[in-house]
């Protein structure tokens, strides 16, 4: 198993980072040149590319193989690695799994509905540090599943 990070926006790194290194499973983290980041962990590569749109999630989306783990906030970079076997979890905790991504997928459709109908939107709430540890516990649960242990 190797684990992708969508890291433009993701607050939980360094989080992955002690987790990758204690379940010795390398992390891969992907970003943008707009939101480049260096992490200095034995278990961690971070992987600029370009800012263009969709950049992180096409580089994640073209290198994962079934069994590795996907952490992401976007439901389409999601979707796209369930359908290669891949897990996916988002930087709260959320499992995606087959049976929810496609009403996360029609609410994310709705909501862009709604904003280019001129709704406003407050876009996500600081992650709280409930949120952080319920984030490691199911991170946890996923690297136990590499380890054959759950």
């Amino acid at each position: 198993m190797i684990i992708y990070v969508d890291a433009d926006a993701c607050p939980t790194k360094s989080i992955i980072a002690e987790e990758a290194s204690n379940y010795q499973t390398k992390a891969i983290f992907v970003c943008s040149f707009a939101n480049h980041f260096q992490l200095v962990e034995e278990w961690t590569q971070t992987i600029v590319v370009d800012k263009s749109f969709q950049s992180v999630d096409m580089f994640i989306a073209n290198r994962v193989a079934a069994g590795d783990l996907v952490i992401t906030d976007d439901y389409g970079l999601a979707c796209m690695v369930l359908g290669r076997k891949c897990l996916a979890i988002g930087s709260r905790g959320k499992e995606y799994t087959n049976d929810n991504i496609d009403y996360l997928l029609m609410t994310r459709h709705r909501l862009q509905k709604e904003r280019s109908a001129g709704k406003r939107s407050k876009g996500p709430k600081p992650i709280t540090p409930m949120e952080k540890e319920q984030f490691r516990q199911v991170l946890k649960k996923c690297l136990q599943l590499q380890e054959g242990e759950c």
